[in-house]
């Protein structure tokens, strides 16, 4: 094994935090992970969110959908929080990027449903602009996410997010040159070396269990995605 793999820690550290908060992203930071993976959203007025659901849960019961609310209304109350004691509030991209270069961490970036041209355009330049694009890799289970984040930015690292019984398969990836990250059960020494083979790169999501962690190092995998693997 020529190197180790970077540690991801999936939508912050999440077993221990509520997923996608400031808390999350920051306890990462502490703990050492090596990079956060986030899931960005767009709000009604067009503010860039952390959040893996299209809704909000908040502490009280009540649930908004992010597309249909304005940043002001979905940041009113604390989130539902089953992970600790801690207030937590929405977080937008902007806290998030803030974080990762507090810390020098790499930015896992994951668009949640379509975007348009312009609101790609927004996610990486305000990225340029609180932080540092060589530092950030884009991934998506949407395909056309990342043709249309080439066109616009074709010089930053872009990985298709791939799970189980993919319809299209992953050689797409090659004729343009994307990476990959992975879920564990579907990854192969084939897909591995296929990618490799080609300079490019890839990820492994969601892996929890130590010895899983060392087999995957052990692979040569370059990234791996954890909730709850980290230097405590």
């Amino acid at each position: 094994m020529d190197k180790k793999p970077v540690i991801i820690a999936h939508r912050g550290y999440s077993a221990k935090y509520p997923d996608n908060t400031a808390l999350a992203f920051e306890m990462a930071g502490h703990f050492g992970a090596g990079g956060a993976e986030t899931d960005v959203r767009v709000t009604s007025d067009g503010v860039f969110v952390c959040s893996h659901n299209d809704d909000v849960a908040f502490a009280d019961g009540t649930i908004l959908p992010v597309e249909g609310h304005t940043l002001s209304a979905l940041r009113q109350k604390p989130l539902q929080n089953d992970e600790s004691d801690d207030i937590v509030y929405l977080a937008t991209f902007r806290e998030y990027l803030s974080i990762m270069k507090k810390y020098g961490m790499l930015c896992f970036i994951e668009l949640k449903g379509p975007f348009t041209a312009e609101e790609i355009k927004g996610v990486f330049d305000l990225a340029g602009e609180v932080y540092d694009l060589k530092r950030c890799i884009l991934q998506s289970f949407d395909f056309k996410n990342l043709l249309r984040v080439r066109e616009s930015f074709p010089a930053l690292p872009l990985m298709l997010t791939y799970g189980d019984n993919e319809p299209e398969g992953y050689r797409r990836c090659f004729d343009h040159g994307f990476s990959i990250d992975v879920s564990k059960t579907a990854l192969t020494e084939n897909m591995l070396s296929d990618f490799h083979e080609r300079g490019l790169e890839v990820g492994v999501w969601t892996v929890n269990d130590p010895a899983e962690m060392k087999a995957l190092a052990e692979m040569g995998v370059d990234y791996i995605e954890t909730d709850a693997c980290l230097g405590e």
